[in-house]
């Protein structure tokens, strides 16, 4: 299928590694010509140049006035913004109860996961509605549905992504800019084998999905062959989150 995006433009966070790093690439395979911000500039010049004609912003997506100054120079460059893809993410404290979090741990998670997609997609709506039809997709987490143990911040934050995904999908349906959401299970990116232990992929009683897998899906999303979809979240995980619990 000919997704038609070559020649559209796409700003990427989280670009220099796990899912920002494949979307950024698969994105550029399209034709995308893209622009990537992060704070590690050195992983990112890495991605930058598997892109043709990349655009590499170091920032820090929880800091609004380096948003603000790197958005404005992804504009300057581009032109217009055809999507953007909140990729950046934290896990924060993983395996510790609720009364062992502090609240300067709690609100680091927020700040990424969340504050981040709010000022990344803000700074950007008007690149955006001059666009004349854009797309936001922010990655999730199959745990904004389901809980595992000691991810409480983590588990919070993704359903609160996925909620803001819902409502801005709202808001902007008159800008012709839809917003959805990718909501994967455990994928194979360096941030889950520092929670997990790279021991955890040797052998997993649990099934992996890759990071190209999951940037396939937000590449779908971007393109405007997907322009009926709106506010909704591609759930990627299996099928597990379908299954039952009922003992029979």
């Amino acid at each position: 299928m000919d997704l038609q995006l070559n020649g559209t433009t796409a700003l990427i966070t989280g670009a220099a590694s796990g899912i920002g790093r494949a979307t950024a690439l698969a994105l550029a395979a399209e034709g995308v010509r893209v622009a990537l911000i992060d704070r590690d500039g050195a992983a990112l010049a890495e991605t930058a140049r598997g892109c043709r004609d990349a655009v590499a912003l170091v920032a820090d997506v929880t800091d609004e006035a380096q948003v603000a100054d790197a958005v404005q120079r992804a504009v300057d460059a581009l032109g217009v913004l055809d999507a953007v893809v909140c990729c950046a993410g934290i896990s924060g404290p993983v395996g510790a109860p609720i009364d062992e979090i502090s609240l300067t741990e709690w609100n680091a998670v927020f700040a990424v996961n969340v504050t981040g997609p709010f000022l990344v997609v803000s700074a950007s709506l008007p690149a955006m509605r001059a666009a004349g039809g854009a797309s936001v997709v922010l990655i999730a987490s199959d745990s904004a549905f389901v809980a595992s143990e000691g991810m409480v911040p983590y588990c919070a934050s993704k359903a609160a992504l996925v909620q803001f995904g819902r409502a801005l999908s709202v808001d902007l349906a008159a800008s012709g800019i839809r917003v959805n959401t990718v909501a994967p299970s455990i994928v194979d990116t360096p941030m889950s084998r520092g929670d997990l232990g790279a021991e955890a992929f040797a052998a997993p009683r649990f099934p992996v999905q890759s990071a190209d897998e999951v940037a396939s899906h937000v590449v779908y999303l971007v393109s405007r062959r997907s322009r009926a979809i709106n506010g909704t979240t591609v759930v990627s995980d299996f099928g597990y989150s379908a299954r039952s619990g009922f003992p029979a």
